[in-house]
């Protein structure tokens, strides 16, 4: 019985590879921060906001509330959003003067960005 767990336990971690890496290979910086930014959800404006809050006739926020373990997903303005992927996409295109341009753009009108971090190291990837 011990050596048949022990088995599936290899199995599993064996099957579960294949996920960390794409064809055996690491993802590049590139092709790990387009999957971040695919997660990010455009900013919605929203007119009037409907929430239940633990005190009764207190005001609260819409983005305050959360349900317990769910991931709170990342919300950016769309044209923040759009700055960021065209800059990503000049990087990943070759054309590195113009990805630091962009790059170095997106940092001066964006200096609260969530995606700030990035910009930061796409900008360190391109020899700043």
């Amino acid at each position: 019985m011990k050596k048949m767990i022990v088995l599936m336990l290899l199995l599993g971690a064996t099957l579960a590879s294949p996920f960390a890496r794409a064809e055996g290979k690491e993802l590049s910086f590139w092709d790990k921060l387009r999957k971040k930014v695919e997660t990010v959800t455009p900013q919605k404006k929203i007119g009037a906001t409907n929430a239940v809050g633990g005190v009764r006739g207190a005001l609260s926020d819409a983005h305050d509330i959360y349900w317990k373990g769910e991931a709170v997903p990342v919300e950016i303005d769309p044209a923040e959003l759009g700055a960021f992927k065209k800059a990503m996409d000049l990087a990943t295109t070759g054309e590195t003067k113009q990805a630091r341009d962009a790059f170095a753009e997106f940092v001066k009108n964006y200096p609260n960005s969530s995606l700030r971090k990035d910009a930061d190291q796409a900008l360190a990837a391109l020899g700043k």
